[in-house]
């Protein structure tokens, strides 16, 4: 070859070439089964995988969904004043626990409570979802708290609402008399989450 090829094959001007574009999951879709209780990213991730074996990694993944999340508008915006509300309810699955010395399991239901505006929570861990234990927890959780928020924002848990009802829905006798006595109100949410006018 003759100088001039060496010095071209040599000094040839670098040059990017554009990597072909992995395939992207379809975000909506992704953000939309997130909702769904017990999906995580990482299942979500190993779906896209097992039909995208040169898609991205995993940290890619969370990226991408969470810049592409980042564009979606809240819908509410809830602003909440200092001791004015406790949302308290059970938090979804049961959690196992498990006996030391007979290794048997037993199902606990978590409840927790958290202020509106501190977001200051409490967790505790019962047996039932009953009217006892569910009286009980409020008392420790104000106890803990160490004051009474004015209104205690509660799920329709059929323990302390015996009708729903948008308008009036209906307090249970006892969880009425749990409010009396700690000069608090009970607001119960409506079927969609939503608290009365």
């Amino acid at each position: 070859m003759d100088d001039g090829e060496l010095e071209r094959r040599l000094f040839t001007p670098p040059t990017f070439e554009e990597k072909p574009a992995r395939p992207l999951p379809d975000w909506t879709a992704v953000h939309r089964e997130l909702k769904r209780r017990g999906v995580t990213l990482l299942l979500l991730w190993e779906e896209y995988r097992a039909e995208h074996a040169d898609g991205y990694g995993y940290s890619r993944f969370c990226d991408l969904y969470r810049k592409w999340s980042e564009t979606i508008s809240p819908t509410m915006r809830q602003v909440h004043g200092p001791g004015e509300k406790l949302f308290v309810d059970f938090a979804g699955d049961t959690v196992p626990v498990f006996d030391a010395a007979t290794g048997a399991q037993r199902l606990a239901h978590v409840f927790v409570a958290v202020l509106g505006a501190s977001n200051y929570t409490f967790a505790e861990a019962r047996w039932s979802e009953g009217l006892a234990d569910w009286i009980g927890l409020h008392v420790n959780a104000l106890r803990m708290i160490g004051g009474v928020p004015k209104a205690i924002v509660c799920d329709n848990l059929k323990a302390g609402v015996t009708a729903t009802c948008r308008y009036e829905p209906g307090i249970n006798r006892t969880y009425q008399e749990l409010a009396e006595h700690y000069r608090t109100a009970i607001l119960p949410v409506g079927r969609h989450g939503k608290l009365p006018p």
